[in-house]
């Protein structure tokens, strides 16, 4: 039987928070592109072993590891096991943490910032796993925001640290950041390369490779990023995919679902039957 036919992703949003994705993944030969998530990336292998790609790295995920992936960080996967791989994930957005760091450090605000890619830590593991198993069992909403809370306080304290950023960014990396922010709030619009440089203040060559050595993506590869964010926020809205591959910037629908599946590893029509919304 060919890999692809064994692939599978279940999707939903936990009711939990407003409703945090979380993913249940069986993969044969699935390879992802690099690609970033607007929320943190935190899964237990439970079978098999993955190999992926962050900060510049590549890292290795044994069964029971913990894969952690910081909000936006580029990243890649693939099997590193012959039986390929299985897992479970949670995506918490920044904001998630932000609470818990306001309860923390006394109303100081911050989103942790996660230096391990691959940790072993038997009591989250278990943590993770007893939050997963209550959201199959659609379990109320006050114990499973008890759950989460719990396993991101623990991770907030024994597995994260302050980024330093300076608080006042000069020259190309402010300007850099301002092309990042444009192209976030405008990802279908269909802007030049020689828009993009303007607004970064370089030339086009210097700006591509001050743009990719800062994001770690070209130009256009974030691009994409940005669609398919917006693409999942329309998805979960109950916008048609064909509508949504359209107001997202994609050619047609096989250029949407193409990009779609290599980031996430499913369909988009797939995607939103399975991302369950909880609505107050």
């Amino acid at each position: 039987m060919d890999n692809k036919t064994q692939e599978k992703a279940d999707f939903t949003l936990a009711n939990a928070y407003g409703g945090v994705e979380m993913v249940r993944a069986d993969y044969k030969g699935q390879a992802f592109s690099k690609h970033v998530h607007e929320g943190y990336t935190i899964g237990v292998i439970e079978k098999g072993a993955q190999r992926f790609y962050r900060s510049g790295e590549i890292h290795t995920a044994d069964t029971n590891s913990i894969i952690l992936v910081n909000a936006d960080d580029v990243h890649t996967g693939e099997s590193a096991s012959s039986g390929g791989w299985q897992y479970r994930a949670m995506y918490p957005l920044p904001e998630h943490f932000e609470n818990i760091s306001n309860d923390l450090y006394d109303k100081g605000k911050f989103a942790p910032y996660f230096g391990s890619s691959v940790i072993n830590d038997p009591l989250l593991t278990d943590q993770l796993r007893l939050l997963f198993n209550q959201v199959d069992n659609n379990a109320s909403q006050l114990l499973t925001e008890t759950i989460m809370y719990s396993l991101m306080l623990r991770l907030t304290l024994r597995h994260s640290s302050l980024r330093h950023v300076p608080k006042d960014i000069s020259g190309s990396k402010a300007k850099l950041l301002r092309v990042k922010e444009y192209l976030d709030s405008y990802p279908a619009e269909d802007i030049s390369l020689k828009q993009l440089a303007i607004i970064a203040g370089l030339s086009q060559y210097h700006f591509i490779r001050q743009f990719k050595k800062m994001f770690d993506l070209a130009p256009h590869s974030y691009q994409i990023q940005a669609r398919l964010k917006k693409a999942k926020t329309l998805l979960k809205a109950g916008v048609k995919p064909v509508m949504v591959a359209s107001d997202c910037g994609f050619h047609d629908q096989s250029h949407f679902n193409r990009h779609f599946k290599k980031a996430l590893g499913t369909s988009p029509s797939k995607f939103q039957k399975q991302a369950v919304l909880y609505k107050n």
